[in-house]
């Protein structure tokens, strides 16, 4: 860290101009990421806001629970796939301009969603706003990576962004069983509206337009990025349903691994690849895509079926089963925002091996749940080490994932890191679904999915880091 420089005396004429100067240009950095955050802050809130409300949904709309599982993979499929040719479009057209673009059409299908008098008219209109959400989301990184230089300004800014992806996941459990149990499921959808609008001015207003690089889609890429996820999440849920050795079941996983390989052989060849390989030349980032691909999956696991067992199992209110996760969305909030001072003794990387390890014990103790354990002790207790894990995991996470990124490949590389956050989401949830029967045995796979990204922090973040810094 670069010491300070001199203060001026206090008779020089320049003085005031200089403060002046100063403050506004702090002024102007905080809005901008002022609505950077909250428009992500959107887009992940409406990963979770459907999850304590899907037993609503599932009673208005008559839909099967296979049905409902697509209520949520609809979005993250969508998302997750087309994030890298949303990310790529802010290369080339702009990345306000694409900020504004994605914000729209969030909004508008967001509205959408909230007025669905059917269940396909509902997962239609989530899977296009996962596609808003895909131009939104690397459109807020790429503009964070821009606007703050590589050094504590950046650690600052990313530490605050990744403490809304953990936060947003979490309040979106308690706004959504609130509004679902007061007003109704759609109300957490239709709020989209005045906040997208005023987002919306605020955004042509405060954010910076980028330089626009000359360019192409590479639109095959794109579409194998989001055809291969959605084989494998069809593939999952269909063994959930008729077994891993059911004739389509197999078809489908071959089918997702084959497009997955095609899309790799696509990227190599491509004059301007969607997602370039080169970004995963680096060990450090490596590390950082594939734990938060596991994490993630753990965690869409866990708020899913946690929400349905204290429903169905407790027989909480959805506003109850919301309101339960507030212990661990106050630590993780506290956690979150104690990690930029946390970073100033100890590295990121030893702070995401920290929050992972305390994950893994909570998910680990929510698997030891029997009928007879109380609320306090068996549910509430791990749900506070869970969240402080993800407080300290996702800021660290979300620099790793950018470490030694050049302005010109910003959008590609946000667009990697919210792509795999999505997709690993779809994908970790299937996948739970099909392996497990029961709660318990639900918790223990989302554990295991924990330690396997416990093992890519240690040996590739933590050891690429520190070699990083010598």
């Amino acid at each position: 860290m670069t010491s300070a420089p001199p203060a001026p005396a206090a008779t020089s004429p320049t003085l005031p101009t200089s403060t002046t100067t100063t403050s506004r240009a702090r002024r102007g950095t905080t809005a901008i990421l002022a609505v950077i955050l909250v428009g992500y802050f959107m887009v992940i809130l409406d990963n979770s806001i459907v999850i304590t409300g899907l037993p609503h949904i599932q009673d208005e709309l008559g839909m099967s629970a296979s049905a409902l599982a697509w209520v949520q993979d609809a979005y993250l499929l969508t998302f997750g796939g087309l994030l890298l040719l949303g990310a790529r479009a802010g290369d080339i057209l702009g990345r306000r301009r694409m900020f504004v673009v994605g914000l729209a059409l969030f909004t508008l299908a967001s509205v959408a969603v909230g007025l669905a008098p059917t269940g396909g008219w509902l997962v239609a209109a989530r899977a296009v706003q996962g596609v808003g959400a895909a131009v939104l989301a690397p459109s807020t990184l790429a503009l964070l990576t821009a606007s703050f230089p590589e050094g504590p300004e950046r650690t600052r800014a990313t530490a605050a962004y990744g403490a809304v992806a953990g936060i947003g996941a979490s309040v979106g459990l308690v706004v959504g069983g609130l509004l679902a149990d007061l007003v109704s499921w759609r109300a957490g959808f239709l709020v989209n509206l005045p906040i997208g609008v005023v987002m919306l001015v605020a955004g042509m207003t405060v954010l910076p337009e980028t330089p626009r690089a000359p360019g192409r889609f590479d639109l095959m890429g794109a579409l194998l990025a989001t055809l291969g996820p959605t084989a494998l999440v069809y593939g999952f849920v269909r063994a959930g349903e008729a077994g891993w050795t059911d004739t389509g079941t197999l078809a489908a996983l071959g089918l997702g691994v084959g497009l997955l390989v095609a899309l790799v052989a696509v990227e190599r060849r491509a004059a301007q690849p969607v997602m370039p390989l080169g970004l995963f030349a680096d060990r450090e980032r490596v590390g950082a895509y594939l734990a938060r691909l596991l994490f993630i999956g753990a965690m869409m696991g866990f708020f899913l079926f946690t929400s349905q067992y204290l429903q169905d199992e407790r027989g909480f209110t959805a506003l109850a089963a919301g309101l339960a996760y507030f212990p661990m969305t106050a630590v993780n909030f506290a956690v979150a925002l104690a990690v930029p001072r946390l970073q100033r003794r100890v590295s990121g990387a030893v702070l995401l091996v920290a929050g992972l390890v305390l994950a893994v014990v909570g998910m680990a103790w929510l698997g030891t749940i029997d009928p007879g354990t109380s609320y306090a002790v068996g549910v509430a207790l791990p749900m506070t080490l869970i969240g402080a894990g993800q407080g300290l995991a996702f800021g660290p996470l979300t620099a790793s994932g950018i470490a030694r990124v050049g302005t010109s490949q910003a959008g590609a590389a946000s667009g990697v890191v919210n792509s795999v956050h999505q997709l690993g989401g779809a994908l970790g949830m299937s996948l739970v679904l099909a392996l497990t029967g029961t709660y318990a045995t639900a918790m223990l796979a989302g554990a295991v999915l924990l330690l396997g990204a416990l093992a890519a922090a240690v040996l590739l973040v933590l050891p690429a880091s520190r070699g990083a810094r010598r």
